[in-house]
């Protein structure tokens, strides 16, 4: 976004009062509140992806698009060239380059977080993720990260574990035509430097939401809960009347 899309994008969060609790999705990278003298700030909340799997994903989403709306004409319809097609020739859509995402989105709107390759994007990305969000899921698994959410947050999830396993909606944003791509190709990527780094940030945010998920959940006899409060106040005062 640009300087006064930031200002502007502020103000209509911390001054909405029409209705609240708000919530608010979108594609946005990370966004310093504090920045632009509020003190209120959103909680911040996201899911990340196995990066190649993202880029994948991506590539088949605009040629052929999605079961949320089939209908609507894509950028790319009519490509009919293979994922592995565009690797192997060396296509723009499916370059390396095309894996950063995860880690500008998390750094924020620094001119180095959009460097590609830029080590301190990483480690920015890195603090980000465990100083200024809330909770960070991985989509392989969903499930566990909305159970987390409606135990952390019931004033905004309250059912949600249900709905996402009995709903009817839960396989919505699946892209149409995906085919999965080959050992060779996926060994291609992997050789690139911006590969390793989306994927050690990948692996450092699936490693973090595992050990909050540790603390957590349990599981018995095939099925997850959430533990129960493990913390008492041994003294409170003042002590009431």
């Amino acid at each position: 976004m640009s300087l006064q899309d930031q200002v502007r994008f502020v103000k209509n969060v911390t001054s909405w009062k029409e209705m609240k609790p708000g919530f608010y999705h979108g594609h946005v990278s990370y966004l310093d509140f504090a920045k632009f003298g509020v003190k209120k700030k959103p909680i911040y909340i996201n899911v990340i992806r196995d990066p190649i799997e993202r880029l994948v994903s991506y590539y088949y989403f605009l040629r052929f698009g999605d079961d949320y709306r089939p209908g609507l004409r894509r950028r790319k319809q009519g490509d009919k060239k293979t994922f592995d097609e565009c690797v192997a020739a060396g296509g723009s859509d499916c370059a390396p380059e095309k894996l950063w995402l995860q880690i500008p989105f998390f750094c924020g709107h620094s001119s180095e977080c959009w460097n590609v390759g830029s080590r301190w994007a990483l480690e920015q990305a890195k603090y980000n993720l465990i100083n200024e969000y809330f909770l960070v899921g991985v989509t392989e698994e969903l499930e566990d990260f909305i159970m987390l959410l409606e135990a952390a947050l019931p004033r905004f999830f309250r059912g949600a574990t249900e709905l996402y396993r009995t709903g009817k909606k839960s396989h919505l944003r699946k892209t149409t035509e995906k085919k999965l791509p080959t050992k060779e190709t996926i060994a291609k990527l992997q050789q690139s430097e911006i590969w390793k780094m989306e994927n050690e940030f990948y692996e450092f945010a699936l490693e973090q939401f595992q050990f909050v998920r540790a603390h957590a959940v349990r599981e018995k006899d095939g099925e997850l809960y959430i533990l129960a409060q493990n913390f008492f106040y041994e003294k409170i005062y003042p002590k009431s009347n």
